[in-house]
C-alpha cells in the first residue's frame, strides 16, 4: 500500500510541474515577459540550457519569445501567411518559385532586425530560405526527400 501511494504521490507531483511549468522559470524572465506581453494567452514554458522559450497566442496570433537567463529578450519569432511577407518578397516568391508550395513560413524579429524564413517544397527537394531586413531571399538550406 505505501508503495502505490508512493507512486500516486509522484505521479501528482509530475502532473502539478507539468501543468505549472513556469515555476521553473526564472523570476526574471517571467516579471520582462509579463512587462513585455501583457496581452499573452495560453503560455507554456521551455527550458534550454542557456534560454527560455515561452509560446503563447497574442491578438489571435501563435507567437514565440526567447529570453536569456537574465532574463533579456533574445528574439520574438511567429508564424505568418505569404501574403503577410513585403510586397517585394511576395513578388520574388511568385515570380522565382512557382514550381514550389510553402509548407513553413515564419517571421524573427531580434537585435539584428526582421528576417523571414520560408520552406518550400516540390514532391523531391526541400528549399530552406531566408531573407534579413528586406534583402533577397537567400538559401539557408537545400535538401533532396527521400
Amino acid at each position: 500500500m505505501k508503495k502505490i501511494v508512493f507512486v500516486f504521490g509522484l505521479l501528482l507531483a509530475a502532473a502539478v510541474s507539468h501543468a505549472y511549468p513556469s515555476e521553473r522559470v526564472s523570476p526574471k524572465v517571467l516579471a520582462s515577459f509579463k512587462s513585455e506581453f501583457s496581452s499573452a494567452k495560453d503560455v507554456a514554458w521551455e527550458t534550454g540550457n542557456n534560454y527560455y522559450k515561452a509560446s503563447f497566442s497574442m491578438n489571435e496570433q501563435h507567437v514565440f519569445a526567447y529570453y536569456d537567463i537574465e532574463g533579456h529578450l533574445i528574439s520574438v519569432a511567429r508564424y505568418i501567411s505569404s501574403f503577410q511577407l513585403p510586397v517585394n518578397r511576395f513578388s520574388d516568391l511568385k515570380n522565382n518559385y512557382s514550381k514550389y508550395w510553402v509548407s513553413d513560413l515564419f517571421e524573427v524579429s531580434n537585435s539584428e532586425g526582421l528576417h523571414y524564413y520560408i520552406t518550400l517544397e516540390t514532391a523531391d527537394t526541400k528549399l530552406i530560405l531566408r531573407s534579413s531586413n528586406g534583402g533577397d531571399w537567400s538559401t539557408y538550406s537545400k535538401n533532396k526527400k527521400v
